[in-house]
């Protein structure tokens, strides 16, 4: 496994990250409870660090069995989530990218994985209803409670016309992950990036560019250790 810089924030990510859509079954398909746990196994045991999940996905079973697999030493991984569909149907407040469903979610989020932080919490769509300017305080909101150290859009998100700018904060200075800008060109700068991104998961490669200020050099660092027996 190789490692790289996650951008100018100094954290160190595998080159390669685990998706995990398809940890549980409730859709009707994807992968057992034992079977994400060997895909998991087998990604930890290669170096892989980085991890991405939605509050969404599977109906929230992902982040449950993702949350159990995590307990051993959660704070070794790089974890992402992401909020902004829908999870109750009738419930017009419970998905959007509204203050009251990001809590909520994120809350929710927290539960499941059975921590009281998130490394990275993603934008997972645009709602075209909420403020980008408020959507950038209550994610700052976040960063200053030490809920979500980094922030960042999915690719909806990311190819939106809209551009959003956070409030001038202590979290800007001291977090250098902080979003400044959510700008329609991420997609197309992405296109001529650099070697280095390949391997991550689009979701990420969709903000990382503008989100946390362009990604850096590979990292020589020891393979990963069998840690799950």
């Amino acid at each position: 496994m190789r490692y790289i810089l996650l951008g100018n924030s100094g954290l160190r990510v595998s080159e390669l990250a685990l998706g995990t859509m398809t940890f549980g079954t409730d859709w009707g398909w994807g992968a057992s409870e034992s079977e994400s746990t060997k895909q998991f196994e087998l990604f930890a045991e290669a170096g892989g660090t980085l991890i991405d999940t939605a509050n969404k996905y599977t109906n929230g079973s992902a982040e449950s069995i993702l949350g159990e697999l995590l307990a051993a030493d959660r704070d070794h991984f790089v974890v992402g989530t992401k909020y902004s569909l829908n999870v109750r149907d009738g419930d017009l407040n419970a998905g959007g990218n509204h203050r009251k469903s990001l809590v909520q979610s994120l809350e929710a989020s927290l539960r499941r994985l059975r921590t009281d932080y998130v490394d990275i919490l993603w934008l997972h769509a645009w709602d075209y209803l909420t403020p980008p300017e408020e959507v950038m305080r209550a994610l700052d909101d976040q960063v200053r409670l030490g809920k979500v150290p980094a922030r960042g859009c999915a690719p909806r998100a990311a190819s939106s016309r809209s551009s959003a700018h956070a409030p001038r904060s202590s979290s800007q200075t001291t977090s250098p992950a902080s979003m400044s800008t959510c700008p329609s060109e991420a997609l197309t700068r992405l296109d001529r990036a650099s070697p280095v991104t390949r391997g991550f998961p689009h979701d990420f490669l969709a903000s990382a560019d503008y989100t946390l200020g362009g990604m850096s050099a590979h990292l020589d660092m020891p393979p990963g250790r069998a840690r799950y027996g």
